[in-house]
């Protein structure tokens, strides 16, 4: 009950970060630095990576990333992982409400790199917003499940947790880092997708432990 507890607490106060964070992106408080930092990515990294970033684009769509959440549920063998499906599903009604209603536009067409690797028939949010980033929200959820399982695990060596916890990092960033670079997202966007997942993903412990 305590350990519930803490992750609804943490969980919580994640998401009215979300919300602060939220409003402030709306108040176009960080529009400068959102270019700045595009332009210097967009700068600093080789044109040659935007294949390998594009791949990001097409591993952090809605269908892979609930193929991945389903085989990690399938795994625990709980029926109240059915409550982590709700909190997912829930992740994408608050994005689409961000979307609509968090006056954001996505970056310019001049800035967009992505290249299509593989078409998927996708669902599609139609991109007059780009608040909060979808790609970075469901990787954020999807870890923080993963990385808290993998990190309470007994049957795993320290040496394999810290493997699979360190891949989880490594992918976690180059997921973010491809949203800006590919001229897919503000850097605002990623953060407060990567807020809002990792809030309901910490939620969706509850249910987990």
């Amino acid at each position: 009950m305590k350990q519930r507890l803490k992750f609804f607490a943490i969980g919580f106060l994640f998401f009215l970060l979300f919300v602060l964070f939220s409003y402030v992106v709306h108040k176009d408080i960080f529009t400068q630095f959102d270019f700045n930092t595009t332009v210097r990515l967009q700068d600093n990294i080789s044109r040659r990576f935007d294949s390998i970033f594009s791949i990001f684009s097409d591993i952090g769509v809605f269908e892979v990333s609930l193929g991945v959440l389903l085989i990690a549920l399938i795994f625990l063998r709980k029926i109240r992982g059915i409550l982590a499906l709700g909190f997912f599903g829930l992740f994408h009604l608050i994005e689409l409400y961000g979307k609509f209603f968090v006056s954001h536009p996505p970056p310019p067409e001049f800035m967009l790199r992505t290249e299509k690797i593989i078409d998927f028939p996708q669902f599609y949010i139609r991109a007059q917003n780009s608040y909060p980033s979808g790609h970075t929200g469901r990787t954020a959820f999807i870890s923080i499940i993963v990385g808290l399982i993998v990190w309470r695990s007994k049957k795993l060596s320290p040496t394999q947790k810290f493997i699979i916890l360190g891949f989880l990092i490594f992918f976690d960033v180059a997921m973010f880092v491809s949203r800006v670079y590919l001229g897919e997202h503000w850097t605002t966007d990623v953060v407060g997708g990567a807020i809002l997942g990792a809030s309901l993903g910490i939620l969706s412990m509850i249910a987990l432990l």
